[in-house]
């Protein structure tokens, strides 16, 4: 999924792992931007007795470049601990959780907000509460009550909100992986499958969101609110990150101590791009470094390895595809540049000739009026790969990129194949659940409501 397990080492580290990165003009306020960091993958909704809760030993990170050279130029910064209120009990809760203060919930988390620019640090606040996870019926009765009351205002026009959130990232997990298959296509594949339409393989799950609403100035490097698209000034990179101290030393308490310099093991920029486009033997590596040191993943962006599988497990389907070698110009400018001005038209999001996978959203462009889930590829320049809005269907942009579709912004005499245009899981927004407000991402299932297996 977009980093859902996509690292080997992440991948045992669910606390610390980034799943989604998402950054746009807020549509409800569009002097604003709203970034959302999502951790913790697959989050079932019965996640009890010991529900899901942001790592204490974790700093967790949202980054801006403002200048193009692919190193943060301000971070944000959440540090998070947890208070329990009765230590004797096994129970998250005692009884009905009427408010994020409520004596009855027995595990609370809180966290500080940091603002970091250019090395100085300003502590934004401190004792920040998260709402509960969503345990049912009786414990949370009344959920976006709670959620709405961890909504926080901070300094200088900012809101933050930390705690659980509905997944918003909607994939065919199963079929994708089960090689390559796509069931609205897999009559084509190798498998002679009958086709079919997409399952959603996170519904009902929920991930934990860290999400930031700031003025536009707040990211500037010329601290000014951008109204010009083609300006530079009105373009920045986004990614999220977490780290965690470089030493554990443990003894005859299984949680131990941890020291020493905070060491990142986990970013995200654009979805899936350490899944798809970093070898194995490199996503760990990838996850530990900033953007700034994505010149040597650069081939797996050229060059695609499931650019040369489509024409493999879809016969006849890619014949120009599959003759294409050249190196993919479109997926780097789309990825590791930002999308420079002339190609599509009315539109950059160009940061400079420095390779770096980030978010690149262009602060000048407002939100959509009649948002396209398809972003840029369905003639919404407020949607990905401009940012990334919590609705976009990524999974289908980036399959069509990678087939072909977007090679003719940069070599006019390709002509992509058909499936090329159409490529898709099945799935759209109506998969999933979201809010027109912020936090933006929908209220997580309750673990009571949720339906057994075997009829979902």
């Amino acid at each position: 999924m977009s980093s859902h397990r996509e690292a080997p080492a992440i991948s045992r580290d669910p606390v610390a792992d980034n799943t989604d990165t998402y950054a746009f003009v807020s549509p409800d306020d569009p002097a604003t931007v709203t970034i959302i960091a999502n951790y913790l993958p697959l989050e079932a909704p019965f996640g009890g007795p010991n529900f899901f809760e942001f790592g204490p030993d974790v700093r967790y990170r949202i980054n801006i470049d403002n200048n193009g050279d692919g190193e943060a130029d301000i971070i944000y910064e959440f540090a998070f601990e947890t208070r329990v209120g009765n230590p004797n009990s096994f129970l998250y809760n005692t009884g009905s959780i009427d408010s994020i203060g409520s004596p009855n919930w027995n595990r609370k988390q809180f966290y500080s907000a940091t603002r970091i620019s250019h090395g100085r640090s300003q502590v934004l606040a401190e004792g920040l509460a998260c709402p509960p996870c969503n345990v049912g019926v009786l414990s949370t009765p009344n959920y976006d009550t709670l959620a709405g009351q961890a909504i926080h205002g901070l300094p200088g026009g900012r809101t933050v909100f930390a705690g659980q959130r509905l997944e918003g990232f909607y994939v065919d997990l199963g079929s994708i992986f089960d090689l390559g298959n796509l069931r609205p296509f897999e009559n084509l594949h190798i498998g002679s499958l009958q086709a079919a339409a997409g399952v959603n393989a996170t519904n009902d799950f929920s991930v934990h969101s860290i999400a930031l609403n700031v003025p536009k100035s707040d990211l500037t490097r010329n601290g000014s609110d951008p109204t010009n698209p083609t300006s530079e000034n009105a373009v920045v990179g986004v990614w999220a990150s977490a780290s965690r101290q470089a030493a554990t030393i443990r003894w005859e308490s299984p949680s131990g101590l941890d020291a020493g310099d905070w060491v990142q093991v986990s970013r995200l920029g654009n979805p899936l791009f350490n899944e798809v486009l970093v070898g194995m033997g490199s996503k760990d590596t990838w996850n530990s470094l900033p953007p700034a040191a994505d010149s040597q993943f650069a081939h797996g962006v050229r060059h695609p390895e499931l650019q040369t599988l489509l024409p493999v497990l879809y016969p006849g389907v890619f014949p120009n595809l599959a003759k294409y070698s050249a190196p993919r110009a479109d997926l780097v400018a789309i990825l590791l540049t930002g999308i420079p001005s002339g190609i599509v038209p009315g539109f950059q999001n160009y940061t400079g000739s420095k390779l770096a996978d980030m978010l690149r959203l262009n602060l000048a462009i407002p939100p959509a009026a009649k948002p396209n889930p398809l972003g840029i590829v369905g003639g919404d320049l407020a949607g990905f790969p401009n940012g990334r809005r919590v609705f976009d269907d990524v999974v289908s942009v980036e399959l069509r990129a990678i087939a072909g579709a977007t090679i003719p912004l940069v070599d006019k005499s390709f002509t992509p194949d058909k499936a090329a245009t159409l490529l898709t899981d099945g799935l759209d927004q109506s998969s999933t659940r979201y809010l027109s407000q912020f936090p933006y991402l929908g209220t997580p299932q309750g673990g009571y409501q949720t339906a057994p297996l075997g009829t979902l």
